[in-house]
């Protein structure tokens, strides 16, 4: 299970970030899924109100998440899923928006969580996508990450002690 190794994340208060989730049209029960599970890590961390913003594929996520960084966004939450089919097309749009999302956190410095699904069959995905049954929930990961991570930003900015 790809999910084996990964941290145990206490929830904190993280209700002065401001958040965006920005999700993809394509795979309608994994979407709902993905953005089911960000709604609930976005609870649990305290965060009351976060628009989700929709776009027609994964394709699309890196520009409207450059989009939302310029508007002043502390983290967005990408969330997406690619499904390998029969020609080059999978390759292509994984790597392009992997490296469009990885661009958009370094050059405008918010916090990107990185919710996209890259599966060999729509089983793949609907295992990650946090539904019931699901052994993984992306969603929820990807926002949690998103929400740490713009919280530890805050922190380096301000000249915080990161100790502890």
């Amino acid at each position: 299970m790809s999910g084996e190794g990964s941290p145990d994340a206490i929830p904190f208060d993280c209700h002065d970030l401001r958040v965006a989730v920005l999700a993809s049209c394509w795979h309608e029960k994994v979407m709902d899924g993905l953005i089911a599970g960000a709604r609930r890590a976005l609870k649990d961390y305290q965060v009351e109100a976060a628009p989700v913003v929709r776009v027609p594929g994964s394709f699309e996520l890196p520009v409207v998440a450059a989009a939302l960084a310029e508007k002043g966004y502390d983290a967005i939450v990408a969330l997406g899923v690619v499904i390998r089919g029969g020609t080059p097309h999978f390759e292509y749009v994984c790597s392009a928006t992997t490296d469009g999302l990885a661009r958009v956190a370094l050059d405008t410095g918010a916090a990107v969580g990185f919710g996209l699904l890259t599966c060999d069959d729509e089983d793949q995905a609907l295992d990650r996508a946090g539904l019931e049954g699901s052994s993984e929930d992306k969603g929820y990961e990807a926002t949690a990450a998103a929400l740490v991570t713009a919280s530890t930003l805050r922190r380096v900015r301000r000249g915080y002690e990161l100790d502890g």
